[in-house]
């Protein structure tokens, strides 16, 4: 392996584990917001529980995305100077956006994570929503960071390569950053949501082979609040993702030839459903192709003009074959998982005029259990989409990767280091969180409740409580 290419591996890996969590960190927050305001609002200690133990899992995820974001700041200095060393007047803003964002979501988590008794109900869900709000805000200062590079304004280049007239305000304003910061905020609640919706829906199949009434209801409500994030947030997804494609069109045609696996320019183009790029053949082989429907959807003309590969040499052509992949992936998870949250969406509206709840729907159940992953697979595949698409280039049509890499030998070392990391990182974190959802299972009986509530689930239940 060479140095450009353990350098290029430690990131990729570095990204892929921490935006994980800092997807997590945007969504949860919100989720536990919204259980306690209906806690407030209804007087049902079961909502306020449900919110303690959202928080908790917030807690975790937010301490190891520290730990991940924090390597990943290390990282961009130490592997990637070049860039730094270029690029950094225009991104230094944006990211210390980003860190005042962070220490803002930290402050107001411990706040909000030992203040359920110290402080009035109103300023403690004040607190939440101050979390929530900020973990979005430091999301989307990153995302313009990546938005940039990929469509650079806002400096002119000089004639030894370096940066002149830099204005990191023009620059947090990219071609693409409304595009991106959209996509990936929305990405970030529909999974999120629908990874909860799917945890709790399991869980609802499993209370009804016990038919156990309690938990039905406590599990019900977990899923009912997440499928009210996380659904509308589903069904959005693809039209953001369309509005992003339009935008690629336009600044990154190569990349968007990449995904669609356009190898040559053409009118009319048509858009390919699966397929296998023969990068040698310059072919995309055993795919669905749809007339036309490519010239439509980049440009709203059938008849439009699809730049293909062929207008850029060989050694300026992405990966074909991982971006499309990639960008397949993408589309059909988050096109399952639109469909779900449409179901679900239509579902709840039902609940409501005909009494008949979700819970009682076990092929929804069950769809929504299955789908659980797909929001965050389709995460990794979109970033992947976004990273290798731009390749060879680190800011597009700036400045390549193999310049912006440093000369330090031996990087395949620390590679290994942080792969090794993460992956007990990553066992960790799977464990704690297996035990939060053995003990959210737990809450939903009886003896759970009352153990940590001694009262009834609702005034209205004293005897299902406390049978």
């Amino acid at each position: 392996m060479t140095d450009l290419m353990a350098a290029r591996a430690q990131m990729a890996m570095s990204l892929a584990f921490h935006i994980i969590f800092a997807a997590l960190g945007i969504a949860l927050p919100l989720l536990a917001c919204a259980a306690e305001w209906r806690g407030m609002r209804t007087g049902d200690p079961g909502y306020t529980g449900l919110a303690k133990r959202w928080a908790k899992g917030t807690a975790i995820l937010f301490a190891v995305g520290a730990v991940s974001g924090t390597v990943l700041s290390f990282e961009l200095g130490l592997l990637w100077p070049g860039f730094m060393r270029h690029a950094g007047a225009v991104v230094g803003l944006p990211f210390s956006l980003e860190g005042f964002a962070f220490f803002t979501e930290a402050i107001f988590l411990g706040i909000y994570l030992y203040g359920w008794d110290r402080v009035s109900p109103r300023a403690h869900l004040a607190a939440g929503l101050v979390v929530a709000a900020s973990g979005a805000l430091s999301g989307i200062f990153v995302v313009l960071v990546n938005a940039w590079m990929n469509a650079p304004v806002g400096f002119t280049l000089a004639p030894d390569g370096s940066f002149a007239d830099v204005d990191p305000l023009l620059g947090m304003r990219s071609p693409v950053a409304l595009a991106q910061t959209l996509h990936m905020t929305l990405a970030a609640y529909a999974a999120t949501g629908m990874a909860v919706a799917g945890v709790h829906a399991a869980l609802l199949l499993r209370c009804a082979t016990r038919r156990d009434a309690v938990a039905r209801r406590f599990h019900t409500r977990a899923l009912s609040i997440a499928l009210a994030v996380g659904a509308p947030a589903a069904v959005l997804q693809p039209l953001s993702g369309h509005y992003s494609a339009e935008r690629v069109a336009v600044t990154q045609p190569v990349k968007l030839a990449a995904m669609e696996g356009q190898w040559r320019t053409e009118a009319g183009a048509p858009l390919r459903i699966g397929g296998w790029p023969d990068e040698r053949a310059e072919q995309t082989r055993f795919a669905l192709e749809v007339p036309k429907a490519l010239s439509l959807l980049a440009f709203g003309d059938p008849n439009a003009t699809v730049r293909g590969l062929d207008v850029v040499p060989r050694a300026d052509r992405p990966p074909v074959l991982v971006t499309h992949l990639a960008f397949q992936l993408m589309v059909a998870c988050g096109s399952a998982m639109a469909l779900v949250g449409l179901w679900g969406l239509w579902a709840m509206g039902r609940a409501r005029r005909t009494g008949l709840g979700i819970d009682a729907r076990p092929r929804l159940l069950l769809a929504t259990a299955l789908s659980a992953p797909l929001g965050f697979v389709a995460i990794e595949a979109g970033w992947t989409v976004t990273e290798v698409g731009r390749q060879p280039w680190v800011v597009q049509g700036v400045l390549r990767t193999r310049d912006a890499v440093t000369p330090v030998p031996g990087l395949v070392v620390p590679f290994l280091m942080f792969t090794a990391l993460y992956v007990f990182l990553g066992v960790m974190v799977a464990f704690l969180l297996w035990r939060l959802i053995v003990a959210t299972r737990e809450a939903g009986t009886p003896a759970g409740l009352t153990r940590e509530y001694p009262v009834p689930l609702t005034p209205a239940e004293p005897a299902a409580a406390a049978s």
